[in-house]
């Protein structure tokens, strides 16, 4: 067996493994729990991830965690593949290598994006894709340029049909083709522009749902570059919290990579790759001087992803750099000990009450489905097939929903319900019955709950338990004749 195919195949071993031994986080649940109803479009990004998710679901006839999950391994199997092959495009089979190589030990991409119920995996993958097929038909001519402008096209849509900043790497294409002499004459001739329609072809279903639901999913992502303050110093806390997703010591060396791109004498494969690289960098690093909202740190990853075949060539081309897979070495150690420990966690619960003494609240509970509330309400016949049931807020409906399974309808009574609102509209049940768990057990709770009832009547709480160990407790409210607001 290559070196790559190895190496794929135990990392991929691996994550199959974490995935089966821990359960969904917050976002993953609410993806899973949303994503029942299928949908042209979603109210948080386009369809790749939800059709992903419910679609293993379906096939393998169960939401465990590893069925939801294992179309994303599979895609970050597929991104290792491509992120080899682009490297060996460039500089041969170990520059490819040791790019899939810093790529499986870079959390935001290792871990987040390999692993969990995100758009990101699609999207790398995707992404990966188009840039692959860029690199063969730049070159090209004929109809061996026609079919690889077309699959660049296809891919290109294929990502913008996982999430929408996908149209960031897209523009950088379009400004290498300005910049890069050599290239520029595409500009002239039709394939760069049937590719565009192809993307534009394979993204249609996001722009229909849009359209026939108030523009809802594209005003909320919009509505992100809003603000009314500015803060000159945030671009770089950005980037610097960008460094530690990615890992300081691949994020300094892929920087300077990227400024070399742009540098006269650079090859045009280097500078595609800059060019593909620089517009996520630099718009979220912008955005987040004005922003009246957090740039979250992984948006701009399909901007660092660029630049890990380049840095595969100078990790293989160069001695002086056996430093770099020193490094890496040390940090697959602690990404494997890191996952050892969450995992072991969530099966044994070999800490305790530990985490909880250092720490605001259990981390363990966001890494546990919540399957002992399901199993306590059945007790209580709280949960009869078809049962209703209502949170407060999409956090907690994402959670509580999937822990309760595709039996339960889970309502979010929030007027910031995201996709929960377009699965199951609160106005279609009004003057129903439900049941009402909240995380928060204070009276807020209750008096939330009563402006969305007639009445509501306190039940005996819940628990979230590991062990025998309660790591939460949720109020449980039954509420009378619904009253959608």
């Amino acid at each position: 067996m290559s070196p790559i195919l190895r190496l794929i195949a135990v990392t991929t071993l691996i994550r199959l493994a974490f995935a089966a031994t821990t359960g969904l986080g917050v976002d993953e649940s609410y993806m899973v729990t949303a994503g029942r109803v299928l949908s042209l479009g979603y109210f948080d990004h386009p369809p790749a991830s939800w059709w992903l998710s419910r679609g293993a679901a379906y096939l393998l006839g169960t939401e465990a965690p590893l069925a939801v999950r294992l179309p994303f391994i599979l895609l970050f199997a597929l991104s290792q593949f491509l992120v080899w092959r682009i490297g060996c495009v460039i500089a041969g089979q170990r520059a490819g290598y040791w790019a899939a190589a810093a790529l499986n030990v870079s959390p935001v991409f290792g871990v987040t994006a390999a692993d969990w119920v995100l758009p990101d995996g699609p999207l790398d993958a995707a992404l990966l894709g188009a840039a692959l097929c860029l690199l063969y038909a730049l070159p090209a001519s004929g109809r061996r340029a026609a079919g690889w402008w077309a699959a660049a096209g296809v891919c290109s849509g294929l990502a913008l049909f996982s999430k929408y900043s996908a149209v960031l790497t897209i523009a950088g294409a379009f400004l290498y083709l300005v910049a890069e002499p050599v290239h520029r004459h595409w500009l002239r001739r039709p394939h760069p522009y049937l590719a565009a329609i192809l993307a534009v072809l394979v993204f249609s279903p996001v722009a229909i749902w849009n359209a026939t639901h108030g523009w809802a999913s594209f005003a909320f992502q919009a509505d992100r570059a809003l603000g009314f303050r500015f803060r000159p110093w945030m671009p770089l806390q950005t980037l610097g919290g960008e460094a530690l997703f990615v890992l300081p010591w691949i994020w300094l060396p892929a920087m300077g990579l990227l400024v070399q791109g742009f540098r006269r004498q650079a090859a045009w494969r280097h500078r595609l790759l800059s060019c593909l690289a620089l517009p996520p960098i630099a718009v979220f690093a912008l955005i987040s001087a004005w922003s009246s909202q957090r740039i979250l740190y992984h948006w701009a990853a399909p901007g660092y992803l660029m630049l890990f075949p380049l840095l595969g060539a100078r990790i293989a081309g160069r001695q002086e750099w056996v430093w770099m897979r020193r490094l890496m070495a040390g940090s697959a150690a602690l990404v494997l000990a890191a996952a050892a420990v969450v995992a072991t966690q969530i099966q044994f619960d070999w800490l305790g009450g530990r985490l909880a003494a250092v720490m605001r609240t259990d981390p363990t509970a966001e890494g546990l489905d919540w399957t002992s509330v399901r199993d306590e309400l059945r007790e209580r016949g709280l949960l009869p097939p078809g049962a209703v049931v209502a949170a407060l807020n999409w956090r907690d409906a994402g959670k509580i929903g999937y822990a309760l399974g595709p039996d339960a309808t889970m309502l979010c009574l929030n007027v910031d319900s995201r996709q929960l609102g377009f699965a199951y509209p609160v106005r279609t049940f009004a003057g129903q019955d439900a049941i009402v768990l909240a995380l928060d057990p204070s009276p807020r709770s209750v008096d939330e709950a009563k402006t969305w009832f007639a009445s509501v009547e306190v039940l005996p709480p819940v628990s979230v338990v590991l062990d025998g160990r309660v790591l939460r407790t949720l109020t449980v409210l039954r509420g009378k004749s619904l009253r959608p607001r």
